[in-house]
């Protein structure tokens, strides 16, 4: 009995001591669940790892990929002013790139020059969420490859005359540092050029007619022309230009001296016609009277013949002296009329070197505006004017002033005139 009591007391205390645990575990998971601390979403658009500056070799090659803080397959990348041969995945944003070296040969791409290019990511449902930035990037190489100036002068030699043109482009080569400015030397002082200063540049120079000294035996002068082109690292590259200038006639200088040596000539003509008219009537008239003196003479003297010759003695007298008095005439005629000789001679020598003169200068007219005889043409005529202006140093010249050039051509071309003063043989 006492053992019977025992076990249920300790079953009472087991029961009891169960339910007490259970109550306060159910204590423990009853009260309600307490706020949580919150948390800042990112809205803001950005790019977590833009490198702003790329450096690339040019063997080297590019891959980089870059991220944003979202969602990236609901974004599409884009880039502007790429260099040629950049490329970005418009899905995932990897920029990619491969120097290739035919991009510098070709000059599609330079070393050492800052690239800035555009890059950027939107939202392809919602055009305002996107972000705009850039970088740069650049291309060096180790290999030096030179620069040099190129003028467009086939073998670097040109030969020209006096008065022509020299035109040319210099133009480069460019290697590894491109020539950024260009110095022009010459060998012999010229003007009136066109400065080169960098590639590309025209150079022009006209060559002046008094380049060359008419007197110089040689009749020609080499001119070198240097261009000395120079990179950002002051490496230098010279090209020369040998250009042979070869003596030329001016010829629109010297039709200028011809047509003012021709006018000169042609108002000496017409001086020289009207003192012609003038010695030519001195020498008529003169003429005229020793023919009335010579007539009155001869008459005279006939008339004392037949008056001394009648039967009647009363005439005898006078038939005796009338043939004196035509004898007495002949001093009378060469005082009052003597024979014209200078004057004769003087009108002679003129019309012989007018007919020179023009002779002269029809034969040495010049063919077209580049007769290449034309300097010795008027040398011809200006020495045929001196020696017809040292042959009649002793004329006096008349000016006409009440005659006009046609009327002093007709007297002088007169047929008379010419049957007067033509060489008789």
């Amino acid at each position: 009995m006492h053992r019977k009591s025992l076990l249920s007391l300790g079953i009472c205390l087991v029961f009891t001591t169960t339910t007490s645990y259970a109550q306060t575990i159910k204590d423990t998971t009853s009260p309600a669940t307490l706020p949580l601390p919150a948390v800042a979403t990112d809205t803001a658009l950005r790019i977590r790892n833009l490198n702003p500056y790329f450096t690339i070799h040019v063997d080297s090659t590019l891959s980089y990929k870059l991220e944003i803080n979202k969602d990236s397959s609901r974004y599409y990348w884009f880039l502007r002013n790429s260099p040629v041969g950049l490329r970005i995945n418009k899905d995932n944003g990897l920029l990619t790139f491969r120097a290739d070296k035919s991009f510098f040969l070709s000059g599609r791409l330079k070393y050492d020059f800052p690239y800035k290019v555009s890059v950027g990511v939107q939202n392809l449902n919602n055009p305002q969420d996107r972000v705009d930035t850039s970088f740069m990037i650049q291309f060096y190489n180790t290999e030096i490859i030179p620069s040099h100036v190129k003028p467009s002068v086939a073998g670097g030699n040109l030969m020209v005359l006096e008065g022509d043109t020299v035109s040319f482009a210099v133009q480069c080569d460019d290697g590894s540092f491109p020539i950024e400015n260009i110095q022009f030397f010459s060998n012999t002082p010229i003007n009136k050029f066109t400065l080169v200063q960098k590639c590309g540049d025209n150079f022009v120079w006209g060559v002046p007619y008094d380049f060359i000294r008419e007197d110089d035996p040689v009749k020609e002068k080499n001119v070198v022309l240097s261009f000395v082109g120079t990179d950002k690292f002051y490496n230098k590259d010279t090209a020369l230009v040998h250009i042979t200038v070869r003596f030329a006639t001016n010829y629109p200088e010297r039709m200028t001296e011809y047509h003012m040596l021709e006018h000169s000539i042609h108002f000496y003509i017409l001086q020289l016609k009207y003192t012609f008219m003038v010695l030519d009537r001195q020498i008529k008239h003169n003429k005229g009277t020793r023919t009335s003196f010579d007539l009155t003479s001869a008459a005279t003297a006939l008339s004392g013949t037949v008056v001394g010759s009648l039967p009647n003695n009363s005439g005898q007298p006078t038939g005796t002296i009338l043939p004196s008095v035509g004898v007495a005439l002949v001093p009378v005629k060469e005082a009052v009329a003597p024979t014209k000789s200078y004057e004769q001679n003087a009108a002679s020598a003129i019309r012989s070197n007018i007919k020179r003169l023009e002779f002269s200068l029809n034969e040495n007219a010049p063919i077209g505006d580049r007769d290449p005889d034309l300097t010795s043409k008027i040398k011809k005529i200006r020495d045929d004017l001196k020696q017809v202006q040292l042959q009649l140093i002793d004329v006096p010249l008349e000016i006409a002033e009440n005659m006009n050039e046609e009327q002093l051509n007709a007297y002088f071309n007169n047929p008379k005139v010419n049957k007067k003063y033509r060489t008789r043989r």
